[in-house]
């Protein structure tokens, strides 16, 4: 073998060396460790973007930092974190904090952008509707759907669309207004409607929509850029009856009411809020001067609308107004246009939000999320809970209990967890307690609609539970709520409520240590105001000849104007008033001094030397130092009671910036072989190649494969 081989080289200890990985552990307490990432985020959280690590304050940081998980180390000793309230607590927030991650956050901020595009225009549309129920029977579906198809065509093919509205639309305002919906922007219709409006040419009929209401055709009859929106004020005149039942003297009376009511605005220049206060009959703005809410298209009648926004300048007002329900002077208050989208994006983003595009954020997620989580549906599972749901369900002769034996099977799974026959059909049973027995619903769509919102949820609440191990932004600031609450409800208990509580406790610690609380020299004056320098040489000469009661003095200065003299008496220390600052601190009376129109005179009756506050002149900070002080004495026996290990390597790492050199080196798996080392070695080389880089292991030792020859 010598020949062979001369020297095998040992990487035992290289080896070793590279196969370590060098701990992430900057702090452990009590046994928990805290890593450096874990600490870094929170640090970061509290320094300016982009400011340099300072490694004076990172130390007073790490100090702070160590206090703070010792209190919470102890509320968890204490079983704090085990409280029904605490977990209630708790729970509350991370359904808060849980939000912005169950929604697919890019499909979000697509829709705020599509959102604000739209904004900028306006469509004006008709439509005709034919109703069906989300959960009607396929058949129910399918007639109303070629209902609508036939429709379609017909008016494709010349047919008045207005008049078909009139004559089929199952919406009740379209006999009236022929199916008209005016002029909307978006965020106004619901998200699929708002689609069609948007996506289809003017003077083109839609394709068929699906909404919660039914099925809809849209006629775009017009686009225009957005009128934005005005703020108005208005004198109304109402007409004595409901829109068109008002006879022609009727409408006359108001309509010369409302001209008088012009006259003087115009010709008198009368008040218009004081007008709208006396004379409107729209009761609930007349008191506020007739102001109404900021408005957009369609949110008022159209003649209303339009006359609103051909007022061009800032306080003009109209010619009085007919609408449907009287007769109107407006003016113009204020109005504006679309802002940037920079301005509108958090408003928009809340529109979206509530509105039904969140279905559209959520159901991108699910659909994601079923990837990710590798979701796999069961057919005939599913099929089987269908046909063993009979039409006995909906008169309550159908159970769970009954039929559980028979629901043991997976409908889907995700990774590793299955969803099963019996989970659903609980699921369906709650879901369908809300369907009256008489409703004309066809129990098989029903149960397939309940598939879908049952999958969508256990997706939605797979990823909730998942949230913690998948963001660590989430897993950080689920633990700083969680320590936070804790060391609140400790920190209250141990010193606040203590301090508060503790009266004893509190005097022991002024008597110990009240000569840190001490009164600096003060004065005991009075500071004289006068209205000029003949009242105030009055009050000076007075006070000089000793006539020291100011209560009378004032009394006699104030017999012909109570501004005469005004005097304010109290103890002053160096700062608290100009006026006592800027003379000098002896008993008496200073010079008169100038103040604006006024004159200013100080009497200072007594000088008072430096003493104790007693401890009702300084409760606050005394208070606030006697936490202080308990803290302190707690936190010396929480040291004492949980070891701290301060890892100061990864520490210096930390402050000159070094922290890469804790990334960890990935070795890969090495092979091992056992028999005659010359033949386990020439395998190795073989079948590896021969390097001094390249290892293998036998029995236990390590070797590389490079083979060195004389």
């Amino acid at each position: 073998m010598k020949k062979i081989i001369y020297s095998v080289v040992i990487a035992l200890v290289s080896f070793n060396a590279l196969a370590q990985e060098t701990s992430r552990t900057l702090l452990t307490i009590g046994g928990e460790e805290v890593s450096v990432d874990d600490f870094l985020s929170i640090y970061n959280k509290n320094r300016a973007v982009g400011e340099a690590i300072d490694p004076k304050t990172l130390d007073e940081y790490v100090d702070l930092f160590i206090n703070f998980k010792l209190k919470v180390k102890e509320a968890e000793a204490l079983g704090m974190d085990t409280v029904p309230s605490f977990i209630k607590e708790l729970q509350g927030y991370r359904k808060q904090l849980a939000t912005p991650y169950l929604v697919d956050k890019q499909a979000g901020e697509q829709l705020v952008v599509e959102a604000y595009n739209r904004l900028k225009q306006e469509v004006k549309a008709g439509h005709i509707l034919i109703t069906v129920n989300a959960e009607a029977s396929p058949a129910d579906t399918l007639k109303a759907y070629n209902k609508i198809l036939k429709l379609r065509k017909e008016i494709i093919n010349g047919a008045d669309f207005n008049a078909y509205a009139k004559q089929y639309s199952q919406d009740p305002s379209a006999k009236d207004n022929a199916g008209d919906l005016g002029y909307f922007s978006a965020m106004y219709m619901v998200y699929p409607f708002e689609n069609a409006a948007y996506n289809t040419a003017v003077g083109e009929v839609s394709d068929i929509v699906r909404t919660r209401f039914g099925y809809h055709i849209l006629q775009v009859k017009d686009k225009r850029a957005s009128r934005g929106e005005v703020k108005t004020a208005h004198i109304m005149v109402k007409f004595p009856k409901p829109s068109g039942k008002n006879t022609k003297e009727e409408i006359d009376l108001a309509q010369l009411k409302i001209n008088e009511i012009y006259t003087k605005l115009i010709s008198e220049n009368a008040d218009f809020a004081e007008m709208a206060k006396q004379y409107s009959d729209d009761k609930n703005n007349a008191s506020k001067g007739g102001a109404l809410p900021w408005f957009g298209s369609n949110r008022m009648v159209e003649s209303f609308e339009n006359a609103a926004f051909e007022i061009t300048e800032i306080g003009a007002i109209t010619e009085p107004v007919a609408t449907p329900y009287g007769w109107h002077i407006i003016k113009l208050i204020d109005k504006k246009g679309l802002g940037t989208f920079e301005d509108e994006k958090a408003e928009i983003k809340k529109k979206v939000e509530k509105d039904s595009r969140a279905q559209v954020r959520r159901s991108s997620l699910v659909n994601k999320l079923k990837i990710d989580y590798k979701y796999a549906f069961n057919k005939s599972a599913f099929t089987q809970v269908k046909n063993i749901v009979s039409k006995d369900f909906l008169s309550g002769n159908w159970s769970v209990e009954k039929n559980k034996k028979e629901l043991t099977k997976t409908i889907f799974s995700l990774e590793d967890k299955g969803y099963s026959q019996l989970d659903f059909a609980i699921y369906v049973t709650k879901s369908l307690k809300k369907i009256n027995s008489k409703s004309k619903v066809q129990i098989t769509t029903v149960i397939d609609n309940a598939l879908a919102s049952w999958t969508e949820d256990e997706v939605i609440a797979y990823e909730n539970l998942n949230l913690e191990n998948k963001y660590n932004d989430f897993r950080l600031l689920m633990k700083e709520y969680r320590d936070g609450i804790l060391l609140y409800e400790l920190t209250d208990s141990k010193i606040w409520s203590k301090s508060v509580k503790d009266t004893t406790g509190l005097k022991e610690f002024y008597e110990a240590n009240k000569r840190n609380y001490m009164w600096d020299q003060r004065a005991e004056a009075s500071v004289i105001n006068c209205k000029n320098e003949t009242i105030a040489c009055k009050v000076y000469n007075k006070l000089r000849k000793g006539k020291f009661d100011l209560g009378k003095i004032k009394s006699k200065m104030n017999k012909k104007s109570p501004l005469n003299m005004d005097v304010n008496r109290g103890v002053y220390s160096h700062g608290d008033n100009l006026f006592v600052d800027s003379v000098e601190w002896v008993v008496g009376v200073s010079d008169l001094m100038k103040d604006n129109e006024n004159v200013k005179l100080v009497y200072i009756t007594e000088v008072l030397e430096p003493q104790v506050k007693e401890l009702n002149e300084a409760k606050g900070i005394i208070t606030s130092d006697y936490q202080d002080a308990l803290e302190q004495a707690w936190l010396r026996e929480l040291k004492s009671k949980y070891v701290v290990e301060l890892n100061n390597y990864v520490l210096d790492l930390v402050k000159t910036d070094n922290l890469s050199e804790l990334d960890v080196v990935v070795v890969p798996e090495i092979p091992s072989y056992k028999g005659h080392f010359v033949r386990c070695f020439g395998k190795a080389r073989r079948a590896l190649g021969s390097s001094k880089d390249i290892i293998f292991e036998w029995y236990g030792n390590l070797y590389t494969t490079e083979l060195k020859r004389d």
